[in-house]
């Protein structure tokens, strides 16, 4: 069975996304999470990582070759930054972030129906380097985005902590804010985010003259993708020094984030959203 042209199991892995939402949302706000309803979600949270994994890698490893594009970038966005909430909610009070995490996943998980994306290199399917390769940036940039809606999260908390109580806002907004953990919790789990994301960035961007060569025949050139991804590295490493040699941390520290991530983000999937979208080319 296709829809769109596509097989209806690829849309799978949002409709179950959805599901999940919807059951949530059907829990009184009031009432506490027991034990027993926590460890059934995160068993149910994991069912559905594996099948979206399972979706995405049959739909960029194919028959024809590597197939990618900015919707499947973000697809594995989403799937790297849910598989670590996942499992840093087994060790840290993070359950508010659920729903985030959840409808990020939800929303990126179907863009692949949507946009196919390109055949990028036949060779890449048979070459286990490149594949080892395309796993390390995949997961660097998931850690990296889920830092970069963490520290989003960490400015309204800030910024609500430091209104006047007149300001603060009231009703569903207050509450959700007020489930959020603590501004230190918050820090300790951001900056294991950083570490991950950097060390398999720093892999990823100086590996990639390597595979430029021996996959698509071309050295390492210097375009707008290319400048894009060493300024987000210059960023993220100019910040990880400035914290372990002054402790730079608060709003200056979560704006050097953001300005980061925005420089990765126009790097990778940005720069494929404007060539598969605007320009129409693969």
């Amino acid at each position: 069975m296709d829809i769109l042209g596509y097989s209806s199991y690829r849309w799978l892995p949002s409709t179950l996304y959805l599901l999940l939402l919807l059951v949530l949302s059907l829990k009184p706000k009031a009432q506490e999470e027991s034990w027993s309803f926590t460890a059934l979600v995160k068993g149910v949270v994991f069912l559905i990582l594996l099948v979206h994994g399972v979706v995405l890698y049959d739909s960029v490893f194919t028959e024809q070759g590597f197939v990618f594009g900015f919707a499947q970038d973000l697809s594995l966005v989403a799937w790297v930054g849910l598989t670590f909430y996942w499992f840093q909610s087994w060790f840290l009070p993070i359950s508010s972030l659920r729903w985030l995490t959840l409808l990020f996943a939800m929303i990126c998980a179907v863009l692949p129906c949507v946009f196919s994306g390109g055949l990028i290199s036949p060779k890449a399917v048979s070459d286990p380097w490149f594949k080892a390769h395309f796993v390390v940036a995949a997961v660097s940039v998931g850690l990296l985005s889920l830092a970069a809606m963490h520290a989003l999260l960490m400015s309204l908390q800030d910024s609500a902590l430091h209104r006047h109580p007149s300001q603060v806002p009231t009703g569903r907004a207050a509450q959700w804010l007020e489930e959020l953990p603590p501004l230190m919790t918050m820090e300790s789990l951001l900056f294991n985010l950083l570490y991950a994301g950097f060390t398999l960035l720093t892999l990823t961007v100086f590996s990639g003259l390597f595979f430029s060569q021996a996959l698509f025949d071309r050295p390492l050139v210097f375009d707008h993708k290319t400048i894009f991804a060493l300024v987000s590295w210059s960023l993220f490493a100019g910040l990880l020094v400035a914290r372990w040699r002054v402790g730079l941390r608060g709003r200056t520290a979560l704006r050097w984030i953001l300005s980061a991530y925005v420089a990765l983000l126009l790097a990778y999937a940005g720069s494929r959203f404007v060539m598969e979208v605007i320009l129409h080319r693969t």
